[in-house]
């Protein structure tokens, strides 16, 4: 049961009233949860179903809209709360266009944070709106997070992916299949593979500076394999404040259309510590798993670094995804696109408005398709 169904439920009066949903390419999901909520407008980001979900919910008092400039336009709708869940950058326009409308954000896309935080967040301080994590991680450090000023460190929990125990010789072998099947969660296609390389650490530790203002040596990062514990803050005096709870992203979606007013019920299972009985944790290896180092170097740089790792992750999962590369080259790609970024003429280009950021992602995208041919020529040599 949704966060929002479960909430109505508990009274006789509505607590969430949904204005828009939006949907990529899954038309009959869209459809579906637009009969069940009745928002007074829903958007497909794929124009060619455009007409098969009005279609479906003709005779309902429903705008439908289609195409990524239709979502960017609803996120001006005002709203007590957008839900920016779009996956990787692709949803960076339509979370900036809620802040420049006034809107608070919940924020479960890292790519916008990774790529446009110091803009996200001066937005967000012009408009006197929030930003709300809602990735369970960032969410855990948002609600145990007392005075900045008092914070010594923030301890980022990774549950280790599918390879926690696999050594690097075996992960050379790694298949598309092997990798997407995650121990304890099933999540798409892109955010599989970045757990199962620990990218998605990388891009949250980056996520975590920009929104809490923090170095990236003020950052640890523990494997934790139970993800019981969701993330943690380390005072300075010694104190050290967990968010505990079994994983559920229900749990942090329902503190973040919430918050600050309340906490609505969820049927989320309840924590048993009996039954858990103990809590394990493990330094991370960066000999197998670069991409936390990677991370760490893309903030230390900065301005146009984080984006053009971002962009050489997701292409390279893209090719690994269609064959075209090896699971160890995602982490190879990435950093050999940071290498060439850095020599190039945009590197110090400044990410000041959405225009920059863009056009970033547009040479990034570039140096990463050509890595790309280069990998898939030099393969077809080799089997030539």
């Amino acid at each position: 049961m949704s966060v929002v169904e479960h909430a109505n439920a508990q009274g006789s009066e509505p607590v969430f009233e949904i204005d828009t949903l939006t949907g990529g390419r899954n038309a009959d999901l869209l459809i579906q949860q637009a009969k069940q909520h009745l928002p007074n407008c829903v958007v497909i980001a794929d124009p060619t179903k455009r007409k098969h979900v009005a279609d479906a919910l003709s005779g309902l008092d429903i705008e439908v809209h289609a195409g990524s400039d239709a979502i960017e336009d609803v996120a001006k709708r005002p709203v007590d709360r957008l839900l920016a869940a779009i996956v990787g950058i692709s949803g960076l326009p339509s979370t900036l266009s809620a802040l420049q409308a006034g809107n608070s954000v919940a924020l479960a896309n890292k790519e916008s944070m990774v790529c446009a935080g110091p803009l996200l967040n001066r937005v967000a301080a012009e408009k006197q709106v929030a930003i709300v994590p809602t990735d369970s991680e960032h969410n855990a450090m948002f609600q145990v997070m007392e005075r900045r000023e008092d914070v010594e460190r923030i301890i980022l929990t990774a549950s280790g992916g599918p390879f926690r125990t696999t050594n690097r010789e075996e992960l050379k072998a790694v298949t598309p299949r092997r990798a997407l099947a995650h121990p304890r969660w099933d999540m798409g296609e892109k955010i599989s593979i970045d757990s199962a390389t620990l990218f998605n650490k990388g891009l949250e530790l980056i996520e975590a500076c920009y929104l809490f203002d923090m170095g990236e040596d003020e950052i640890e990062v523990v494997v934790h394999p139970q993800s019981i514990i969701h993330s943690a803050i380390a005072y300075r005096d010694g104190s050290v404040l967990a968010q505990m709870g079994v994983p559920d992203m229900r749990t942090p979606i329902a503190h973040a259309l919430t918050w600050p007013e309340r906490r609505e019920p969820t049927p989320v299972e309840r924590l048993d510590l009996v039954a858990l009985s103990r809590l394990d944790f493990e330094a991370l290896d960066s000999s197998r798993f670069p991409a936390v180092d990677l991370a760490r170097e893309a903030i230390r740089i900065g301005k146009g670094v984080p984006i053009a790792l971002n962009c050489a992750n997701e292409g390279a999962v893209a090719a690994f995804l269609a064959g075209q590369c090896g699971f160890l080259d995602i982490s190879w790609v990435v950093e050999t696109v940071m290498e060439r970024f850095l020599s190039g003429s945009m590197s110090c280009e400044d990410c000041g408005n959405l225009e920059a950021v863009l056009a970033i992602q547009a040479e990034a995208e570039r140096l990463t398709g050509a890595l790309l041919e280069e990998v898939k020529s030099q393969k077809q040599e080799r089997t030539a």
